[in-house]
């Protein structure tokens, strides 16, 4: 097999492949905030699961985050309404409603 550049060229028709305009980078690049209350964001990409606290695994799911330093509170003092997971493993508590931060979930996607 004999190859005139010296070097394999795996795809010699990338054509498909083109330059990514500067407003398709910058939306690569800018991070989409979900809102999770009272001045508090998330970055939506890094949200794996927003659930209800009222079950007894959530509640063990939270007592362990907080023992590992894994817990970050955002209720302001109010009712823990939601529990968000993050990929990081990070635990994030919000005095919203889930089905709230859910729906503004979906907003965020979609705008995306």
């Amino acid at each position: 097999m004999s190859n005139s550049g010296g070097h394999l060229n795996p795809n010699p028709n990338r054509s498909w492949l083109k330059p990514a305009s500067a407003e398709e980078v910058n939306a690569l690049m800018e991070p989409r905030l979900l809102n999770i209350g009272f001045g508090s964001t998330v970055v939506a990409d890094r949200v794996v699961a927003i659930v209800s606290p009222n079950s007894a695994p959530m509640k063990r799911l939270k007592d362990e985050a907080k023992k590992d330093q894994r817990l970050i509170d955002a209720t302001h003092g109010r009712r823990t309404r939601s529990i968000i997971i993050v990929d990081s493993n990070h635990i994030i508590l919000s005095a919203i409603q889930a089905e709230t931060i859910s729906q503004r979930f979906l907003t965020v996607k979609d705008n995306a």
